[in-house]
């Protein structure tokens, strides 16, 4: 072997052997930021697994940390939700971790998985990465943070789907007794119908000049829940082949009390009358939605859906209904138990986070962890 690859090997080693070196970083590379008076501190933070990869003249942060926090506060914790930053205003540069279900006991510690990919600029100084909180949800539904992230009304509707999974779950076992109960876990378990999404930009009113040809306008069927504070008064889309586009609904505030915020579903039919969940389609009205009021909810990307195997699904037919409304005092309401026993709804809305984690459970551990569980709260 000639001298110069003798030195071109050498330097490949090298650089080998550093790369390998800085693939693995400290834990100082890692910074938590906490509050002063925040109702959680850092008991232990485990860099693990985490590495980190040139791509010119950015760095791919593959993200494998734990972190145990503990309880300071005199509440039992019921979520929590961090910010994670390698560098804000980066494409890929910030991420969050939500934890909902948990039960922590003032003085307690519990763990906190964070599995991301993250992008940051290569020269960039400082710690790669920072954690932040966002929330903290407590058992009396009161909120510590500062909310960037709409955290407190996100992990509200999980305990409160929660809560009402749980009541629902206790009475099926009173009813049907453990049997009932496994039954009810393995429908979670089985796999429901999934499409595949394409979400394409936002078109103008000119862009609706140039939609495709054979598109055509469909009315969105009015689902009405009992009970719910808003009433979808009527909607329409565009339609064309297995694309939808400006899809719109109106709803009426049927309710005593401002809104400031809801969600809509929506689900879609295909040709064979089979019907799939499409989305959430977010109302968001200037202020808040005063009683007696109308607003519109919109989406105006295009959307092209396909099935899971990815044939092209051709669109009949589209359903809205309410799932969530947020009041103007921050209470959440929620469809109850028994309105979501319509077979059609338990069908076709994703399983909440209460019950896949009960789920979760079952399919470790058997039935008996599930029951000893719905026993604690």
């Amino acid at each position: 072997m000639s001298t110069r690859n003798k030195t071109v090997l050498g330097l490949l080693a090298a650089a080998w052997m550093a790369v390998q070196a800085g693939a693995q970083r400290s834990p100082s590379t890692l910074k938590v930021n906490l509050p002063k008076d925040a109702p959680v501190a850092l008991a232990e933070a485990d860099w693990g697994e985490s590495r980190e990869l040139a791509r010119g003249s950015a760095l791919i942060l593959d993200l494998h940390t734990s972190l145990t926090l503990r309880n300071l506060g005199p509440r039992n914790i019921r979520g929590i939700t961090l910010l994670v930053v390698a560098q804000a205003p980066t494409p890929g540069g910030k991420a969050s971790v939500s934890v909902p279900g948990l039960d922590v006991k003032p003085g307690d510690t519990f763990p906190v998985r964070v599995d991301l990919r993250l992008l940051r600029p290569a020269t960039m100084a400082g710690p790669l990465v920072e954690l932040e909180l966002d929330g903290v949800l407590f058992d009396d539904l009161s909120f510590y943070g500062p909310d960037r992230l709409n955290s407190r009304r996100l992990m509200t509707v999980w305990e409160l789907e929660a809560r009402r999974d749980r009541r629902y779950l206790r009475q099926i076992l009173e009813a049907g007794g453990p049997e009932q109960v496994r039954r009810y876990l393995l429908e979670i378990l089985a796999e429901r119908p999934r499409l595949d999404v394409q979400v394409s930009r936002a078109l103008g009113s000119a862009g609706r000049a140039s939609a495709a040809v054979g598109a055509r306008p469909v009315e969105i069927a009015c689902l009405q829940l009992p009970g719910a504070p808003l009433e979808l008064l009527r909607g329409e889309a565009v339609i064309s082949g297995s694309e939808t586009r400006w899809a719109r609904v109106e709803v009426w505030n049927r309710s005593s009390r401002p809104i400031r915020y809801f969600e809509i579903a929506w689900l879609l039919r295909d040709r064979q009358g089979r019907e799939y969940l499409a989305g959430t389609i977010p109302g968001k009205p200037a202020g808040v939605l005063a009683p007696g009021a109308r607003a519109l909810a919109t989406e105006d990307a295009a959307l092209r859906f396909a099935y899971s195997g990815g044939q092209p699904l051709v669109v009949e037919g589209l359903t809205g209904l309410v799932t969530q409304a947020e009041f103007a005092d921050g209470e959440i309401w929620i469809p109850e138990s028994r309105i979501l026993e319509d077979s059609r709804l338990r069908r076709l809305l994703p399983p909440s986070a209460e019950e896949q984690r009960l789920a979760e459970i079952y399919r470790r551990h058997g039935l008996a962890a599930v029951i000893e569980e719905l026993k604690k709260r």
